[in-house]
């Protein structure tokens, strides 16, 4: 009899990586308000202890490359995929914040390595098969995370438990994260890029200063519509159906920048990272006025619609960028430029809450547009070159399964 065989191409076991950790947080803030009231903390309790993540993240981001590299892709994917969602699963089983604090802060620290070791893979991909993958990586981020996020929506309406909910989020995580990263082999260096010993510590240089801009204006972009976009909603139209519009707001930005996402490699490829970068920012900052100036709900549907697409592909350009320069190793480059980028992220919510309380949240999003038009401008380092494609990707050698 013989055995069945199966091969799944390099660049889909990195899509599912950035999927399946996007399904296991997206899950986990799905149930924000389960985890406040279960601890009975404030939301600035809650905010403080959520900030566990942000500080394991960066530090993993600074120290972790050199670990990385001992490791290999294959292992350091499957302890932080699958380890991220262990993490999250006995959220639910710790009676107080501190705890709550710790446990997010160890899943910080693997979140941080699993940044640096897909997105390092996902140029090495690109490298060796002279083809665009890193896109259609974070549109697998962005999938998992709508993905999950409705499915949370449809537990808590059934009444099943956060327990429960995350428990079964950890054995899909499980079986299918092994699946995908026990046969992965890590992808050659490339060629041009540096050849020397990976530093201990991954600080941003002048080099990479445009390319950190250029993401400040795509997680500030991101940041604003993920988290205020129903608020906004609610309080800039004061109307019946609130609720369901301040809902579909949220829906069209995150969809558009899923779908975005996933075909964003072909638009690359035909037009190269610059003019993508500077045609979607220009995206961001039209749907930024609409948000701002919209007389009806449907104009502020329309701009969110264009934020989500303008956000989209920035920041994956700009960690390609990063991870094709040669002056320091890869793993460095895209380090330095997460690091500058999740800070603005893990803050921008808060800022422009301060924004929003003292001059309306209207104007919390007119304060976005300086940085994008300084996103605008830093992008013109970004390069000109369009990729040939080839006629088909080599498959990747079959291995057995079962």
């Amino acid at each position: 009899m013989s055995t069945a065989r199966f091969s799944i191409a390099p660049w889909h076991r990195i899509y599912a990586c950035f999927f399946l950790f996007a399904f296991a947080l997206g899950a986990l803030l799905s149930r924000m308000p389960n985890l406040q009231t279960q601890l009975g903390i404030t939301e600035g309790e809650l905010g403080l202890t959520l900030v566990g993540m942000a500080i394991g993240s960066l530090i993993s981001l600074t120290f972790a490359s050199p670990l990385i590299d001992r490791l290999g892709a294959r292992h350091t994917a499957m302890i932080t995929v699958v380890g991220t969602a262990g993490f999250f699963a006995i959220i639910p089983w710790l009676p107080s914040a501190p705890l709550v604090f710790v446990a997010l802060f160890c899943a910080g620290l693997l979140t941080g390595a699993l940044e640096i070791n897909l997105n390092v893979e996902a140029d090495r991909l690109e490298a060796q098969f002279n083809k665009r993958f890193m896109n259609r990586s974070h549109g697998s981020w962005s999938l998992g995370f709508f993905i999950t996020a409705l499915l949370g929506a449809s537990f808590r309406q059934a009444g099943i438990s956060m327990t429960m909910h995350l428990a079964i989020v950890l054995v899909v995580v499980l079986v299918v994260g092994i699946w995908v990263t026990k046969d992965m082999v890590s992808a050659p260096r490339r060629l041009d890029g540096h050849q020397g010993k990976t530093p201990l510590i991954a600080f941003p240089n002048w080099g990479l200063l445009p390319l950190c801009l250029i993401g400040i204006a795509a997680f500030l972009v991101e940041g604003a519509g993920i988290d205020w976009s129903s608020i906004y909603m609610r309080d800039a139209f004061a109307v019946t159906p609130a609720p369901f519009i301040g809902g579909l707001g949220l829906a069209l930005f995150s969809g558009l920048m899923a779908a975005t996402r996933l075909t964003a490699d072909t638009i690359v490829d035909r037009f190269g990272p610059r003019r993508t970068a500077m045609g979607l920012l220009t995206l961001a900052g039209f749907g930024t006025l609409a948000v701002t100036y919209a007389p009806e709900p449907w104009v502020a549907l329309i701009g969110f619609s264009l934020l989500g697409i303008g956000c989209s592909a920035v920041y994956p350009i700009a960690v390609s960028a990063a991870a094709q320069r040669s002056d320091r190793p890869s793993a460095v480059n895209v380090a330095a430029v997460s690091q500058v980028t999740f800070i603005v992220f893990f803050l921008a919510p808060p800022l422009l809450g301060f924004v929003a309380e003292h001059a309306g949240i209207r104007y919390s999003y007119l304060a976005i547009l300086p940085v994008i038009a300084v996103g605008l401008i830093a992008s013109r380092v970004l390069g000109s070159r369009v990729v040939a494609m080839p006629a088909g990707l080599p498959p990747e050698p079959a291995t057995p399964l079962g």
